[in-house]
């Protein structure tokens, strides 16, 4: 893989990971909440006005654009792979940022990850 392919492929899982942590941050402020017909249009408006959901949203159209990029590059047998990268570091900043926890089960997971991802850029 060709530095600028590994640059689209850890930069297109970066923004994935990152639009998944702006989302949680967002529905964190927001609070739980049911969608039901009744609040469908006070709800839509809280979460269309939260700024950590907006931004999560734009991460994910540029990680499009970006996926695009680096698919048109890498073979999607290795590409695809690569986003499994994402788990780790959404659970790695969930655990420091949310303070989800870390269990030795789920550390063993991300261990385990790891090693696939780099058996497959590998390959």
């Amino acid at each position: 893989m060709t530095p600028i392919a590994f640059s689209l492929v850890l930069t297109g899982v970066l923004l994935n990971a990152a639009a998944q942590l702006l989302l949680k941050a967002g529905t964190n402020a927001i609070g739980h909440f049911d969608f039901s017909l009744s609040n469908l249009i006070p709800i839509g408006f809280k979460v269309a006005g939260q700024p950590a959901i907006i931004a999560g949203l734009a991460c994910y159209a540029v990680s499009v654009v970006v996926w695009i990029m680096a698919l048109s590059r890498v073979p999607v047998s290795i590409a695809y792979p690569m986003l499994s990268i994402g788990y780790v570091i959404n659970a790695l900043i969930a655990h420091y940022w949310f303070g989800e926890i870390l269990v030795m089960q789920k550390a063993l997971g991300i261990g385990l990850i790891l090693i696939g991802v780099i058996l497959v850029a590998n390959s």
